[in-house]
Protein backbone atom coordinates (compact mmCIF):
# COMPACT_ATOMS: atom_id res chain seq x y z
CA UNK A 1 0.00 0.00 0.00
CA UNK A 2 3.20 2.80 0.47
CA UNK A 3 3.76 1.44 -2.76
CA UNK A 4 0.56 3.06 -4.74
CA UNK A 5 0.67 5.62 -2.02
CA UNK A 6 3.86 7.12 -3.09
CA UNK A 7 3.18 6.67 -6.80
CA UNK A 8 -0.20 8.64 -6.47
CA UNK A 9 1.81 11.33 -4.67
CA UNK A 10 4.68 11.02 -7.38
CA UNK A 11 2.22 11.45 -9.77
CA UNK A 12 0.10 14.17 -8.45
CA UNK A 13 3.00 16.53 -7.68
CA UNK A 14 4.43 16.01 -11.06
CA UNK A 15 0.50 16.96 -12.34
CA UNK A 16 0.62 20.13 -10.25
CA UNK A 17 3.90 21.26 -11.06
CA UNK A 18 2.88 21.00 -14.85
CA UNK A 19 0.00 23.22 -13.89
CA UNK A 20 1.69 25.35 -12.19
CA UNK A 21 4.26 26.12 -15.31
CA UNK A 22 1.09 26.57 -17.18
CA UNK A 23 -0.26 29.18 -14.49
CA UNK A 24 3.01 31.08 -14.38
CA UNK A 25 3.99 31.07 -18.17
CA UNK A 26 0.11 31.47 -19.99
CA UNK A 27 -1.39 32.27 -17.34
CA UNK A 28 -4.36 31.45 -14.69
CA UNK A 29 -7.10 30.25 -17.50
CA UNK A 30 -4.77 27.81 -19.25
CA UNK A 31 -2.98 26.35 -15.92
CA UNK A 32 -6.52 25.67 -14.50
CA UNK A 33 -7.38 23.92 -17.37
CA UNK A 34 -4.04 21.57 -18.00
CA UNK A 35 -4.85 20.80 -14.24
CA UNK A 36 -8.74 20.35 -15.20
CA UNK A 37 -7.22 18.10 -18.16
CA UNK A 38 -4.75 15.89 -16.00
CA UNK A 39 -7.40 15.18 -13.58
CA UNK A 40 -9.81 13.94 -16.14
CA UNK A 41 -7.09 11.26 -17.70
CA UNK A 42 -6.42 10.40 -14.44
CA UNK A 43 -10.51 9.89 -13.56
CA UNK A 44 -10.65 7.97 -16.88
CA UNK A 45 -7.35 5.87 -16.37
CA UNK A 46 -8.90 4.87 -12.90
CA UNK A 47 -12.36 4.08 -14.51
CA UNK A 48 -11.02 1.89 -17.24
CA UNK A 49 -9.28 -0.31 -15.08
CA UNK A 50 -12.10 -0.62 -11.84
CA UNK A 51 -13.94 -1.52 -15.90
CA UNK A 52 -11.64 -4.55 -16.29
CA UNK A 53 -11.46 -5.72 -12.71
CA UNK A 54 -14.95 -5.23 -12.45
CA UNK A 55 -15.39 -7.77 -15.52
CA UNK A 56 -12.40 -10.06 -14.41
CA UNK A 57 -14.68 -10.49 -11.29
CA UNK A 58 -17.51 -11.80 -12.88
CA UNK A 59 -15.13 -14.61 -14.31
CA UNK A 60 -11.93 -14.65 -11.92
CA UNK A 61 -9.75 -16.96 -13.69
CA UNK A 62 -6.20 -17.15 -13.21
CA UNK A 63 -4.97 -16.52 -16.80
CA UNK A 64 -7.34 -13.54 -17.21
CA UNK A 65 -6.07 -11.26 -14.93
CA UNK A 66 -5.30 -8.09 -16.45
CA UNK A 67 -2.33 -6.01 -16.79
CA UNK A 68 -1.79 -2.33 -16.70
CA UNK A 69 1.12 -0.41 -15.24
CA UNK A 70 1.35 2.02 -12.23
CA UNK A 71 -0.48 1.71 -9.34
CA UNK A 72 -2.55 -0.82 -11.12
CA UNK A 73 0.02 -2.97 -12.18
CA UNK A 74 0.54 -3.48 -8.56
CA UNK A 75 -2.64 -4.13 -7.71
CA UNK A 76 -3.20 -6.32 -10.76
CA UNK A 77 0.16 -8.23 -9.66
CA UNK A 78 -1.28 -8.79 -6.01
CA UNK A 79 -4.38 -10.23 -7.00
CA UNK A 80 -2.49 -12.44 -9.21
CA UNK A 81 -0.53 -13.72 -6.28
CA UNK A 82 -3.71 -14.06 -4.17
CA UNK A 83 -5.30 -15.61 -7.18
CA UNK A 84 -3.01 -18.42 -7.35
CA UNK A 85 -2.52 -19.12 -3.74
CA UNK A 86 -6.43 -19.88 -3.81
CA UNK A 87 -6.10 -21.90 -6.53
CA UNK A 88 -3.40 -23.94 -4.98
CA UNK A 89 -5.54 -24.05 -1.64
CA UNK A 90 -8.81 -25.28 -3.54
CA UNK A 91 -6.81 -27.60 -5.45
CA UNK A 92 -5.40 -28.95 -2.18
CA UNK A 93 -8.80 -29.17 -0.98
CA UNK A 94 -10.81 -30.71 -3.99
CA UNK A 95 -7.99 -33.25 -3.98
CA UNK A 96 -8.50 -33.76 -0.08
CA UNK A 97 -11.98 -33.78 -0.89
CA UNK A 98 -12.36 -36.38 -3.58
CA UNK A 99 -9.51 -39.07 -1.65
CA UNK A 100 -12.47 -38.73 1.42
CA UNK A 101 -15.43 -39.34 -1.25
CA UNK A 102 -12.97 -42.47 -2.73
CA UNK A 103 -12.12 -43.35 0.86
CA UNK A 104 -16.31 -43.24 1.38
CA UNK A 105 -16.92 -44.91 -1.79
CA UNK A 106 -14.74 -47.84 -1.21
CA UNK A 107 -15.62 -48.44 2.84
CA UNK A 108 -16.90 -52.20 3.62
CA UNK A 109 -19.47 -50.01 5.92
CA UNK A 110 -22.15 -47.41 4.98
CA UNK A 111 -21.50 -43.69 5.29
CA UNK A 112 -24.10 -41.02 5.40
CA UNK A 113 -23.13 -37.70 6.05
CA UNK A 114 -26.02 -35.68 7.72
CA UNK A 115 -26.36 -32.42 9.17
CA UNK A 116 -27.90 -30.34 12.17
CA UNK A 117 -31.41 -31.15 11.00
CA UNK A 118 -30.14 -34.66 9.96
CA UNK A 119 -30.63 -33.87 6.07
CA UNK A 120 -28.60 -35.94 4.13
CA UNK A 121 -25.33 -34.07 2.89
CA UNK A 122 -23.61 -37.48 0.94
CA UNK A 123 -23.58 -41.41 1.52
CA UNK A 124 -21.77 -43.99 0.06
CA UNK A 125 -23.27 -47.11 -2.13
CA UNK A 126 -22.72 -49.13 0.10
CA UNK A 127 -25.38 -47.27 2.54
CA UNK A 128 -27.41 -46.76 -0.30
CA UNK A 129 -28.10 -50.49 0.10
CA UNK A 130 -28.61 -50.68 3.35
CA UNK A 131 -31.01 -47.65 3.91
CA UNK A 132 -32.38 -48.24 0.16
CA UNK A 133 -31.33 -44.57 -0.46
CA UNK A 134 -31.35 -43.15 -3.81
CA UNK A 135 -28.26 -40.37 -3.95
CA UNK A 136 -29.10 -38.29 -7.06
CA UNK A 137 -32.88 -37.82 -5.49
CA UNK A 138 -32.56 -37.91 -1.39
CA UNK A 139 -29.97 -35.85 -0.80
CA UNK A 140 -31.11 -32.37 1.00
CA UNK A 141 -34.07 -35.28 2.69
CA UNK A 142 -34.41 -36.15 6.63
CA UNK A 143 -33.43 -39.54 6.80
CA UNK A 144 -36.20 -40.05 9.35
CA UNK A 145 -38.63 -39.73 6.23
CA UNK A 146 -36.79 -42.55 4.11
CA UNK A 147 -36.00 -44.66 6.72
CA UNK A 148 -39.23 -45.20 9.19
CA UNK A 149 -38.34 -48.05 10.79
CA UNK A 150 -39.48 -47.01 15.00
CA UNK A 151 -35.98 -47.91 16.29
CA UNK A 152 -33.92 -46.32 14.29
CA UNK A 153 -35.89 -43.19 14.21
CA UNK A 154 -35.97 -43.61 17.79
CA UNK A 155 -32.14 -44.25 17.71
CA UNK A 156 -31.82 -40.80 15.47
CA UNK A 157 -33.56 -38.72 17.89
CA UNK A 158 -31.86 -39.72 20.91
CA UNK A 159 -28.58 -38.43 19.23
CA UNK A 160 -27.14 -41.58 20.82
CA UNK A 161 -23.17 -41.93 19.84
CA UNK A 162 -21.94 -44.41 22.81
CA UNK A 163 -24.09 -47.19 21.89
CA UNK A 164 -24.40 -48.70 18.37
CA UNK A 165 -28.12 -50.20 17.37
CA UNK A 166 -29.09 -53.72 16.12
CA UNK A 167 -31.30 -52.86 13.03
CA UNK A 168 -32.86 -55.28 10.80
CA UNK A 169 -33.84 -53.67 7.83
CA UNK A 170 -37.50 -53.22 6.67
CA UNK A 171 -36.65 -53.91 3.02
CA UNK A 172 -34.65 -56.64 3.40
CA UNK A 173 -35.66 -59.12 6.55
CA UNK A 174 -32.69 -61.17 6.37
CA UNK A 175 -30.21 -58.00 6.48
CA UNK A 176 -29.11 -57.80 9.84
CA UNK A 177 -27.04 -54.06 10.34
CA UNK A 178 -25.51 -52.40 13.57
CA UNK A 179 -25.55 -48.16 13.21
CA UNK A 180 -23.95 -45.84 14.70
CA UNK A 181 -23.97 -41.95 14.96
CA UNK A 182 -20.67 -40.18 15.39
CA UNK A 183 -20.49 -36.25 15.54
CA UNK A 184 -17.39 -35.03 13.89
CA UNK A 185 -17.95 -31.22 13.98
CA UNK A 186 -20.22 -28.69 15.67
CA UNK A 187 -22.93 -29.26 12.83
CA UNK A 188 -22.23 -32.42 11.37
CA UNK A 189 -22.14 -36.19 12.04
CA UNK A 190 -21.91 -39.20 10.28
CA UNK A 191 -24.38 -42.20 10.55
CA UNK A 192 -22.17 -45.85 10.15
CA UNK A 193 -24.20 -48.84 9.19
CA UNK A 194 -22.35 -52.48 8.71
CA UNK A 195 -23.72 -55.52 7.98
CA UNK A 196 -23.23 -58.58 10.86
CA UNK A 197 -26.04 -60.61 9.34
CA UNK A 198 -23.15 -63.49 8.64
CA UNK A 199 -21.97 -62.96 12.02
CA UNK A 200 -25.75 -63.10 13.68
CA UNK A 201 -26.11 -66.49 11.31
CA UNK A 202 -22.49 -67.76 13.13
CA UNK A 203 -23.76 -66.67 16.59
CA UNK A 204 -27.15 -68.43 15.93
CA UNK A 205 -25.68 -71.65 14.80
CA UNK A 206 -22.95 -71.44 17.50
CA UNK A 207 -25.91 -71.22 19.68
CA UNK A 208 -27.99 -74.06 18.48
CA UNK A 209 -24.80 -76.38 18.58
CA UNK A 210 -24.78 -75.80 21.45
CA UNK A 211 -28.31 -76.85 22.34
CA UNK A 212 -28.23 -79.63 20.42
CA UNK A 213 -25.29 -80.78 21.89
CA UNK A 214 -26.23 -80.72 25.26
CA UNK A 215 -29.71 -82.08 24.44
CA UNK A 216 -27.77 -84.95 22.67
CA UNK A 217 -25.32 -85.49 25.47
CA UNK A 218 -27.97 -85.00 28.47
CA UNK A 219 -30.55 -88.38 27.16
CA UNK A 220 -27.91 -90.71 27.13
CA UNK A 221 -26.79 -89.65 30.84
CA UNK A 222 -30.26 -89.20 31.85
CA UNK A 223 -30.70 -92.78 31.30
CA UNK A 224 -27.13 -93.78 33.11
CA UNK A 225 -28.03 -91.66 36.07
CA UNK A 226 -30.96 -93.32 36.17
CA UNK A 227 -30.25 -96.78 36.18
CA UNK A 228 -27.41 -96.30 38.92
CA UNK A 229 -30.28 -94.72 41.01
CA UNK A 230 -31.98 -97.46 40.85
CA UNK A 231 -29.29 -100.01 41.35
CA UNK A 232 -28.03 -98.21 44.42
CA UNK A 233 -31.72 -98.15 45.59
CA UNK A 234 -31.96 -102.33 45.08
CA UNK A 235 -31.21 -104.20 48.59
CA UNK A 236 -30.46 -107.33 47.01
CA UNK A 237 -29.79 -106.67 43.28
CA UNK A 238 -30.82 -109.32 40.49
CA UNK A 239 -28.24 -110.53 38.58
CA UNK A 240 -30.36 -110.35 35.23
CA UNK A 241 -31.66 -106.71 35.39
CA UNK A 242 -28.41 -105.68 37.07
CA UNK A 243 -26.49 -106.77 33.47
CA UNK A 244 -29.42 -105.70 31.57
CA UNK A 245 -29.09 -102.43 32.87
CA UNK A 246 -25.45 -102.49 32.68
CA UNK A 247 -25.85 -103.48 29.17
CA UNK A 248 -27.54 -100.21 28.23
CA UNK A 249 -25.55 -97.97 30.39
CA UNK A 250 -23.17 -99.50 28.19
CA UNK A 251 -25.21 -98.63 24.97
CA UNK A 252 -25.19 -95.32 26.29
CA UNK A 253 -22.06 -94.45 27.20
CA UNK A 254 -21.18 -95.78 23.53
CA UNK A 255 -23.13 -93.06 22.31
CA UNK A 256 -21.68 -90.60 24.06
CA UNK A 257 -18.33 -91.95 23.24
CA UNK A 258 -19.34 -91.71 19.40
CA UNK A 259 -20.57 -87.99 19.85
CA UNK A 260 -17.60 -87.33 21.29
CA UNK A 261 -15.49 -88.51 18.30
CA UNK A 262 -17.86 -86.87 15.78
CA UNK A 263 -17.14 -83.59 17.14
CA UNK A 264 -13.82 -83.91 17.41
CA UNK A 265 -13.31 -85.11 14.02
CA UNK A 266 -15.39 -82.20 12.65
CA UNK A 267 -13.17 -79.54 15.20
CA UNK A 268 -10.01 -81.43 13.41
CA UNK A 269 -11.70 -80.69 9.60
CA UNK A 270 -12.54 -77.15 10.60
CA UNK A 271 -9.58 -76.42 11.65
CA UNK A 272 -7.84 -74.11 9.09
CA UNK A 273 -4.37 -74.58 10.38
CA UNK A 274 -4.81 -78.85 9.83
CA UNK A 275 -3.17 -78.71 6.04
CA UNK A 276 -5.10 -81.86 3.99
CA UNK A 277 -1.92 -84.11 3.64
CA UNK A 278 -2.67 -85.64 0.53
CA UNK A 279 -1.46 -88.57 -0.78
CA UNK A 280 -2.36 -91.17 -3.99
CA UNK A 281 -5.94 -92.93 -3.14
CA UNK A 282 -6.62 -96.44 -4.32
CA UNK A 283 -10.36 -95.60 -4.64
CA UNK A 284 -11.52 -98.94 -5.98
CA UNK A 285 -9.45 -100.83 -3.38
CA UNK A 286 -11.12 -98.16 -1.31
CA UNK A 287 -14.38 -99.34 -1.92
CA UNK A 288 -13.66 -102.66 -1.77
CA UNK A 289 -12.87 -102.44 1.86
CA UNK A 290 -16.18 -100.09 2.34
CA UNK A 291 -17.78 -103.07 0.71
CA UNK A 292 -16.95 -105.37 3.35
CA UNK A 293 -17.92 -102.87 6.13
CA UNK A 294 -20.84 -102.11 4.99
CA UNK A 295 -21.81 -106.16 4.35
CA UNK A 296 -20.67 -106.72 7.89
CA UNK A 297 -22.91 -103.90 8.88
CA UNK A 298 -26.13 -105.33 7.09
CA UNK A 299 -25.65 -108.77 8.48
CA UNK A 300 -27.17 -110.17 5.06
CA UNK A 301 -30.69 -107.80 5.79
CA UNK A 302 -29.63 -106.15 2.45
CA UNK A 303 -28.46 -106.52 -1.15
CA UNK A 304 -25.33 -105.10 -1.37
CA UNK A 305 -23.57 -104.83 -4.91
CA UNK A 306 -20.50 -102.54 -6.36
CA UNK A 307 -19.74 -101.76 -9.67
CA UNK A 308 -16.22 -100.12 -10.47
CA UNK A 309 -16.24 -98.84 -13.46
CA UNK A 310 -12.88 -97.01 -13.34
CA UNK A 311 -9.98 -97.96 -12.11
CA UNK A 312 -8.92 -93.67 -11.38
CA UNK A 313 -6.83 -92.86 -8.34
CA UNK A 314 -7.52 -89.55 -6.12
CA UNK A 315 -5.16 -87.39 -4.67
CA UNK A 316 -6.08 -87.09 -1.07
CA UNK A 317 -6.37 -88.05 2.58
CA UNK A 318 -7.48 -91.79 2.44
CA UNK A 319 -8.54 -91.91 5.73
CA UNK A 320 -11.19 -88.95 5.03
CA UNK A 321 -12.23 -89.90 2.37
CA UNK A 322 -12.91 -93.53 3.98
CA UNK A 323 -14.47 -92.03 6.85
CA UNK A 324 -16.96 -89.75 4.35
CA UNK A 325 -17.30 -92.83 1.92
CA UNK A 326 -17.93 -95.02 4.73
CA UNK A 327 -20.83 -92.91 6.25
CA UNK A 328 -22.60 -92.39 3.14
CA UNK A 329 -22.90 -96.48 2.94
CA UNK A 330 -23.50 -96.62 6.64
CA UNK A 331 -26.61 -94.04 6.18
CA UNK A 332 -27.89 -96.51 3.59
CA UNK A 333 -27.63 -99.34 5.47
CA UNK A 334 -29.23 -98.01 8.36
CA UNK A 335 -32.29 -96.17 6.61
CA UNK A 336 -33.12 -99.35 4.29
CA UNK A 337 -35.29 -102.04 5.77
CA UNK A 338 -34.57 -105.30 5.69
CA UNK A 339 -34.61 -107.08 1.90
CA UNK A 340 -33.87 -103.69 0.02
CA UNK A 341 -30.80 -102.76 -2.15
CA UNK A 342 -27.98 -100.50 -1.49
CA UNK A 343 -25.42 -100.17 -4.97
CA UNK A 344 -22.09 -98.54 -4.98
CA UNK A 345 -20.56 -97.12 -7.61
CA UNK A 346 -17.09 -95.35 -8.73
CA UNK A 347 -17.39 -94.11 -12.29
CA UNK A 348 -16.64 -91.48 -14.62
CA UNK A 349 -20.24 -88.65 -14.94
CA UNK A 350 -19.78 -85.72 -17.27
CA UNK A 351 -16.27 -86.49 -17.07
CA UNK A 352 -15.47 -86.24 -13.54
CA UNK A 353 -14.59 -89.06 -11.23
CA UNK A 354 -17.77 -90.04 -9.25
CA UNK A 355 -18.73 -92.25 -6.24
CA UNK A 356 -22.67 -93.01 -5.48
CA UNK A 357 -24.52 -94.62 -3.48
CA UNK A 358 -28.57 -95.32 -4.56
CA UNK A 359 -30.48 -97.38 -1.54
CA UNK A 360 -34.35 -98.66 -2.17
CA UNK A 361 -34.58 -97.15 1.59
CA UNK A 362 -37.43 -94.84 3.39
CA UNK A 363 -36.32 -91.89 1.39
CA UNK A 364 -36.39 -87.72 2.42
CA UNK A 365 -39.02 -85.02 1.60
CA UNK A 366 -37.80 -82.65 -0.33
CA UNK A 367 -37.68 -79.75 2.52
CA UNK A 368 -35.02 -81.52 4.47
CA UNK A 369 -32.31 -82.08 1.80
CA UNK A 370 -30.59 -78.52 2.20
CA UNK A 371 -30.31 -79.04 5.40
CA UNK A 372 -28.89 -82.64 5.54
CA UNK A 373 -25.61 -81.71 6.32
CA UNK A 374 -26.26 -79.28 8.98
CA UNK A 375 -24.72 -80.83 12.45
CA UNK A 376 -27.51 -82.67 14.45
CA UNK A 377 -30.14 -82.27 11.93
CA UNK A 378 -32.47 -85.41 11.77
CA UNK A 379 -35.49 -85.74 9.87
CA UNK A 380 -36.81 -87.98 12.24
CA UNK A 381 -35.14 -87.56 15.74
CA UNK A 382 -36.49 -91.07 17.23
CA UNK A 383 -35.27 -93.16 14.31
CA UNK A 384 -32.01 -90.87 14.02
CA UNK A 385 -31.41 -92.04 17.42
CA UNK A 386 -32.56 -95.58 17.11
CA UNK A 387 -30.38 -96.67 14.33
CA UNK A 388 -27.47 -95.40 16.43
CA UNK A 389 -26.71 -92.44 14.04
CA UNK A 390 -25.37 -89.00 16.59
CA UNK A 391 -26.58 -86.49 14.07
CA UNK A 392 -22.94 -85.23 12.91
CA UNK A 393 -22.15 -88.15 10.10
CA UNK A 394 -23.19 -86.06 7.05
CA UNK A 395 -21.71 -82.32 8.40
CA UNK A 396 -18.60 -84.77 8.35
CA UNK A 397 -19.13 -85.99 5.00
CA UNK A 398 -19.63 -82.27 3.83
CA UNK A 399 -16.29 -81.14 5.23
CA UNK A 400 -14.32 -83.85 4.33
CA UNK A 401 -15.72 -82.84 0.22
CA UNK A 402 -14.47 -79.61 1.29
CA UNK A 403 -11.39 -80.24 1.59
CA UNK A 404 -10.71 -82.50 -1.27
CA UNK A 405 -12.43 -79.89 -3.60
CA UNK A 406 -15.04 -82.34 -4.21
CA UNK A 407 -19.21 -81.73 -4.20
CA UNK A 408 -22.28 -83.83 -2.56
CA UNK A 409 -24.98 -84.00 -4.56
CA UNK A 410 -28.49 -85.67 -2.93
CA UNK A 411 -31.67 -86.44 -4.71
CA UNK A 412 -34.39 -88.49 -2.50
CA UNK A 413 -38.21 -89.07 -3.05
CA UNK A 414 -40.23 -90.42 0.12
CA UNK A 415 -40.69 -93.87 -0.07
CA UNK A 416 -38.53 -94.60 -3.38
CA UNK A 417 -35.02 -93.94 -1.57
CA UNK A 418 -31.73 -91.97 -1.81
CA UNK A 419 -29.17 -91.11 -3.91
CA UNK A 420 -25.83 -89.95 -3.10
CA UNK A 421 -23.28 -88.44 -5.23
CA UNK A 422 -19.88 -87.10 -4.83
CA UNK A 423 -18.09 -85.64 -7.47
CA UNK A 424 -14.73 -84.80 -7.44
CA UNK A 425 -12.80 -82.38 -9.75
CA UNK A 426 -10.65 -83.76 -13.21
CA UNK A 427 -7.53 -81.78 -11.20
CA UNK A 428 -7.98 -84.02 -8.37
CA UNK A 429 -7.50 -87.01 -10.63
CA UNK A 430 -3.91 -89.40 -10.82
CA UNK A 431 -2.64 -90.96 -13.38
CA UNK A 432 -0.69 -94.37 -14.07
CA UNK A 433 2.47 -92.91 -13.62
CA UNK A 434 1.98 -90.73 -9.78
CA UNK A 435 0.78 -94.25 -8.27
CA UNK A 436 3.76 -95.21 -5.80
CA UNK A 437 5.24 -98.55 -6.82
CA UNK A 438 4.01 -99.81 -3.63
CA UNK A 439 0.16 -99.14 -4.55
CA UNK A 440 0.27 -100.90 -7.68
CA UNK A 441 1.50 -104.40 -5.68
CA UNK A 442 -1.04 -103.95 -3.74
CA UNK A 443 -3.67 -103.14 -5.91
CA UNK A 444 -2.28 -106.54 -7.85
Amino acid sequence: MSGIYSRTLILLGFMALISAMTWFGMGPVPGLAIAALQLLLMLLFHVHHLAKLYAWLKRPTLDLVPESFGSWDEVYTQLYQMVRTQSRSQHKLSTALDRFISAGEAMPDGVVVLNEKDRIEWCNPVAMRHFGLDRRQDIGQQISYLVRTPDFVNYLHTHDAAHPLTYRSARDKDLILTIQLVPFDSTRKLLISRDITQLEKIQTVHRDFVANVSHELRTPLTVIGGFLETLIDLTHPDPVITHKYMDLMLSQTKRMQRIVEDLLTLSRLENQQNCLRAEPVNIPQLLQSILSEAQGLSAGRHQISLDIATDLWIQGSRDELHSAFANLVSNAVRYTPEGGQIRLSWRMEQRQPTFTVCDTGIGIDAQHIPRLTERFYRVDKGRARDTGGTGLGLAIVKHILLRHDARLDISSELGCGSRFSVTFPIGHVITTSQKTPEAHTTNL
